[in-house]
C-alpha cells in the first residue's frame, strides 16, 4: 500500500504531521502495509522513509525540499527519553564539483534548511522499533542569528573544499554545521578538486547539523532543559 498523495497546502501537511504525534511506528507501518525491521542497524533510513510516505513527501534525494511545492524539508530527529537528540542530523550531500563555488544564498544546504518540519521520534535502544512513538511536529525557519551562524560555517567549510583542502576538514570544524564522510563503505568514491586544481578521487561528503544545534532548538520550542 502506498501513502497519501502530496499535501496541497501547508495546513494539510501540518494536520497530517499532528495526526502522527503519539502514534507508534508499528501502527504507522501497518497502515502503509510495510514490515517493521527488528532493528535499524541495517535499515538506518527506515524511520525517515516511513514518515515521508505517511506524509506524502516526494522529492527524495533531489536538490530541493521534500515538499517542493510548499518549500518544506522533512527531518526526523531520533531522541532519547528526555527529548534530547541522540545524533547529528544529515542535511544533504556536499557539492565537490562546480557547485562548490555557489554562495550560501544559492546553496543546496540553504534550500534544505530554509523551512524544516522536524518530527522527533523515540530512539531508545531498549524500546522495540515498532513500539517507538512519533513526537509533536515542529515547523521551523531559521531565525536571523541562526542563519548567520549557519552561513558562516558553510562559507568556512566550502572555502576549504574549493581550495582542494578536503583532508583538512574534520568533524571539529563548524560551530553548528559540519562536513563528514557520507558513504556506505570506503570503496565508494567521487571526484573532487585537488590542491593544484586537478581531479582527485575521494569519499563523498555530507553536511550535518550538530546535535547541540537541534538540542537547543527542541529546548526552546518544547521548553526542555538544555544540557
Amino acid at each position: 500500500m502506498t501513502g497519501p498523495g502530496a499535501p496541497a497546502t501547508l495546513d494539510e501537511l501540518m494536520t497530517r504531521a499532528h495526526d502522527l504525534a503519539g502514534r507508534r511506528l508499528g501502527e504507522v507501518a501497518a497502515a502503509l502495509g510495510r514490515p517493521v525491521p527488528g532493528d535499524l542497524r541495517r535499515d538506518k533510513g527506515w524511520v525517515g522513509q516511513l514518515l515521508e510516505a505517511a506524509l506524502g513527501a516526494g522529492a527524495g534525494a533531489q536538490a530541493e525540499p521534500d515538499f517542493p511545492h510548499l518549500g518544506v524539508e522533512l527531518k526526523t530527529l531520533p531522541v532519547d527519553a528526555r527529548g534530547r537528540p541522540r545524533e547529528s542530523t544529515y542535511v544533504c550531500t556536499v557539492p565537490l564539483g562546480a557547485e562548490a563555488h555557489l554562495p550560501w544564498s544559492r546553496s543546496w544546504v540553504r534550500r534544505k534548511l530554509a523551512c524544516v518540519l522536524w518530527l522527533p521520534v523515540e530512539a531508545m535502544p531498549e524500546v522495540p522499533v515498532g513500539e517507538r512513538r512519533v513526537g509533536t511536529p515542529l515547523l521551523w525557519r531559521p531565525a536571523p542569528e541562526e542563519e548567520t551562524a549557519l552561513k558562516h560555517d558553510y562559507e568556512e567549510l566550502m572555502e576549504l573544499v574549493c581550495r582542494g583542502e578536503l583532508e583538512r576538514i574534520d568533524a571539529r570544524r563548524g560551530r553548528w554545521l559540519q562536513i563528514r564522510p557520507k558513504a556506505a563503505h570506503g570503496r565508494v568514491l567521487t571526484g573532487a578538486v585537488g590542491t593544484r586544481g586537478e581531479t582527485v578521487a575521494t569519499l563523498p561528503r555530507g553536511f550535518y547539523l550538530r546535535s547541540g544545534f537541534t538540542s537547543g532548538l527542541l529546548a526552546r520550542h518544547y521548553q526542555l532543559p538544555v544540557t
